[in-house]
């Protein structure tokens, strides 16, 4: 009798025990509100309507517009120097004398040689005349007539070389001062004062660059030229064949735009070595930012897409049917919206179809959203604004950069209150 006594009691016990799990789970309590839905944080920012240029980049190298190595044109020993490196020179500006000495006696005996036989000439063509009287009353043999005839003829020529002769002596002494062929910036001298100079010498006084203007000379991939000769279609017939390209040309890392120019010439051939066409543009250069042999990255603008809807780039994923973008709706629902890409650079891409300027879009967090999850937007950032910034190949973090991280790492926050660790598996209640 006690054994069964004590089973009856341990079986009411559980019968109870279920009683009051079942009631604790399944029956609504007051001090219990709802189970609150499971969202996401996100980035977001607006998609935005703007006008877009369309560049051609390829590296380029800055010519000069004139490079002119100064060399004499005779020999002798360096006298004097009448410049500076570094100054800018005009045309005929006088930058060194040579030993004129020599040239000079040179050109006093070509003169006398000068002299000398045209004193001759003017004797032989007397005696000529005189001949000629006698021959026609035969006091003297036609023979006679004719051979000083010829003598005036020779005499005629000797006196033409000699007068060459004098010319050529006054052309060597005016060589003996050396001046300035073309308009530009001196380099470095490679001669001093006594040093020997010859004719045509390889190494040269000093070199002279002209670089306002200047030009720069570029590659462009050969599926690039029919955008190109479009582009030069199209600008010469909106202007009546005036209207040039423009052309920026830039630093090697990119962040620095040097100078503005336009379009010059395209080559009448494609380098089947390189599969590329070389480009010439033209800069201004006043401000000599651009130096002969620079190598820059030049950006031919082909074209402006007018009120292009433009979002970051990370708001743009691949799928297996394409490109789609998460957009959220009023309700904090991110839905997904198969969009056709276009255009894109480092700062925005252009979105073809599928999506308006105005929509919000995800740009941080689309790894764990799907079609319908609920979102909660963590921080807001500005699609960049081509007009805005300098480069149109800026990234998302240029004015704004700021800003933009304090938003980044505010969302990342929300994700990881420690911020620490790797992201959670599971979606951060709110």
């Amino acid at each position: 009798m006690p054994h069964l006594f004590t089973g009856r009691r341990l079986l009411i016990l559980a019968v109870l025990a279920a009683a009051a799990f079942l009631a604790y789970h399944f029956i609504p309590h007051g001090d219990r509100g709802p189970r609150p839905e499971m969202t996401s944080p996100v980035r977001t920012a607006k998609a935005l309507a703007q006008d877009v240029p369309h560049y051609l980049q390829g590296l380029g190298t800055v010519q000069p517009y004139s490079d002119v190595l100064v060399t004499s044109r005779v020999e002798g020993h360096l006298m004097a120097i009448h410049f500076t490196e570094g100054q800018r020179v005009r045309a005929g500006d006088l930058l060194a004398e040579i030993d004129p000495r020599p040239y000079k006696a040179a050109l006093s005996k070509a003169k006398g040689t000068l002299a000398q036989d045209s004193a001759e000439l003017a004797n032989a063509r007397t005696d000529r005349d005189r001949y000629a009287g006698l021959v026609k009353k035969d006091f003297v043999a036609r023979q006679t007539y004719d051979t000083q005839a010829a003598k005036v003829r020779q005499l005629e020529g000797t006196v033409a070389a000699d007068k060459a002769s004098v010319e050529s002596a006054a052309l060597d002494l005016a060589y003996s001062r050396i001046t300035a062929p073309v308009s530009g910036k001196l380099g470095l001298k490679n001669y001093d004062v006594g040093a020997l100079i010859t004719a045509n010498d390889s190494t040269g006084l000093v070199r002279i660059t002209e670089v306002t203007p200047c030009y720069v000379l570029f590659t462009l991939p050969e599926r690039d030229i029919p955008l190109v000769t479009k582009a030069l279609y199209e600008a010469g017939t909106a202007s009546g064949g005036s209207a040039k390209l423009p052309v920026e040309a830039w630093s090697r890392d990119q962040k620095e735009r040097l100078a503005e120019g336009s379009l010059l010439t395209v080559d009448n051939r494609i380098d089947t070595s390189t599969g590329t066409v070389r480009l010439k543009a033209v800069f201004p250069n006043d401000s000599e930012t651009l130096y002969p042999n620079e190598f820059v990255n030049a950006r031919l603008r082909v074209r402006v897409l007018k009120n292009a809807v433009t979002v970051p780039p990370s708001a743009v994923q691949l799928g297996s049917d394409g490109s789609f973008v998460f957009v959220v709706d009023d309700s904090g629902t991110a839905r997904r919206r198969e969009v056709k890409t276009g255009l894109s650079t480092g700062a925005i891409t252009v979105i073809e179809s599928g999506l308006s300027a105005g929509e919000t879009i995800v740009m941080d967090g689309v790894d764990r959203l799907r079609d319908g999850s609920k979102v909660r937007v963590a921080a807001t950032a500005e699609t960049v604004r081509l007009a805005d910034n300098n480069s149109p190949l800026a990234t998302e973090s240029g004015p704004d950069e700021t800003k933009d991280s304090a938003a980044a790492q505010d969302a990342k926050n929300a994700e990881h209150p420690s911020g620490k660790g790797k992201p959670s598996e599971k979606p951060v209640r709110p």
